[in-house]
């Protein structure tokens, strides 16, 4: 198949969710990712994160971030370790990590390290803090992340303590982040011979999503905060309403909305009317907008309402994760894959969400090691030298 990154090699030093959640995007589209896995801490931690397993050594967690990569055991704390490294680099385009800010040069992962090996490698790096500054060698997790970027501060209703967002989305943000970084460096590489280093963090990423509102503070010295049932800041109707069994959420974003949802409504009067005619009005009268609203449509069911305006009015269902992944929708765009496992058989997954005019590779996530002897052999490695790397601890 010749998939958009078919030929590209990536060496990835990664764990956890930010850095394998990155490369599993690259790997989706067909680029080969090589796991660096220490086999004496058992590879990947995430292989470890339960609370739900396949089998020893194989989590749920794992197989979220893992799909179609390589495992090969390596100790780059040894010498002999990052000189199979260098080996690898030869054949590589780039080399990708998610250490603790201080380590990418301590285990010899930079461009700086590496460009002798290959002029034309890219290395990305991602870290907590990034690798400078007062917190490179600080640890540091997504919620650390949206407690300090103001997250938990916009997230919830008004009278309720702080809430973090309910997935981890600076891991996965911060993640989609160092994937697009390193293609961008990969162009420059491809183009020039040379490659470089690109970083990002988590916190970097966390607070450049806020966007806007970083924004509105920066130059205006507007401080947002929650507002009820999940509103916009400053556009109204976008928020939540009570329908007859449960919820809906709304989002008139554009003003012809307005018009659309208020004929459908029987309330064509709101169209007019000085307290809901523009998105100025509306914002002074937001509470007046939710108890109309709420009599509205509470006068059917959710799916009811659905069934009228979908397509005409920007309207959602609030669903749980169950009801989300066996929406037909979901079904329809083909959201759900499903990856062979060699032990566990088929896997099922959420799809890669980017699309292409063929099918996306789809297997499970690797056994520790499982690539060592395919990987040795393509370096030229014979039995005697890889003996000799287990006796020294290097590889598994």
């Amino acid at each position: 198949m010749s998939l958009p990154l078919s030929g590209v090699r990536i060496v990835a030093i990664e764990q956890y969710g930010a850095g394998p959640f990155a490369t599993q995007h690259l790997a989706d589209l067909g680029a080969e990712v090589i796991k660096i896995e220490n086999f004496r801490e058992g590879g990947d931690v995430g292989r470890a994160v339960g609370p739900y397993f396949f089998g020893e050594g194989d989590s749920h967690f794992f197989e979220a971030f893992n799909r179609n990569k390589c495992s090969l055991t390596l100790d780059l704390k040894k010498p002999e370790g990052r000189e199979v490294l260098h080996d690898l680099v030869r054949t590589a385009d780039a080399v990708f990590n998610n250490l603790r800010g201080d380590l990418p040069v301590k285990l010899g992962l930079t461009y700086e390290q590496l460009k002798e090996a290959n002029p034309a490698i890219v290395c990305a790096h991602l870290s907590a803090y990034g690798r400078t500054g007062s917190r490179a060698a600080w640890p540091g997790y997504d919620y650390l992340m949206q407690a300090e970027a103001g997250y938990l501060s916009v997230t919830g209703e008004p009278d309720a303590p702080p809430a973090r967002f309910g997935l981890s989305i600076i891991d996965l943000m911060t993640g989609t982040t160092a994937a697009m970084a390193l293609l961008a460096g990969l162009v420059q590489a491809r183009a020039t011979g040379v490659g470089r280093d690109l970083d990002t963090s988590l916190f970097d990423v966390a607070l450049h999503n806020l966007a806007y509102v970083g924004t509105w503070y920066l130059n205006g010295g507007t401080v947002t905060g929650r507002d009820r049932r999940s509103a916009h800041p400053s556009l109204t109707p976008s928020q939540l309403y009570k329908t007859k069994d449960g919820w809906i959420f709304l989002m008139c974003n554009k003003e012809k909305f307005w018009g659309v949802l208020a004929e459908m409504l029987d309330r064509p009067s709101w169209i007019t009317d000085e307290r809901f005619c523009n998105f100025k009005a509306r914002l002074a009268n937001r509470d007046l907008v939710e108890q109309e609203l709420d009599a509205a449509l509470s006068r059917a069911t959710t799916a009811e309402w659905l069934e009228r305006l979908g397509g005409r009015v920007p309207a959602a269902p609030v669903y749980d994760i169950q009801q989300a992944l066996e929406s037909p929708f979901v079904a329809e765009r083909q959201n759900v894959v499903e990856a062979e496992h060699p032990r566990f058989g088929k896997i099922r997954g959420v799809a890669a969400p980017v699309r292409v005019d063929e099918p996306l590779p789809a297997r499970a996530a690797p056994d520790l090691g499982q690539d060592n002897a395919r990987l040795f052999a393509e370096l030229g490695y014979d039995a005697e030298r890889v003996a000799a790397l287990r006796e020294s601890g290097v590889v598994q």
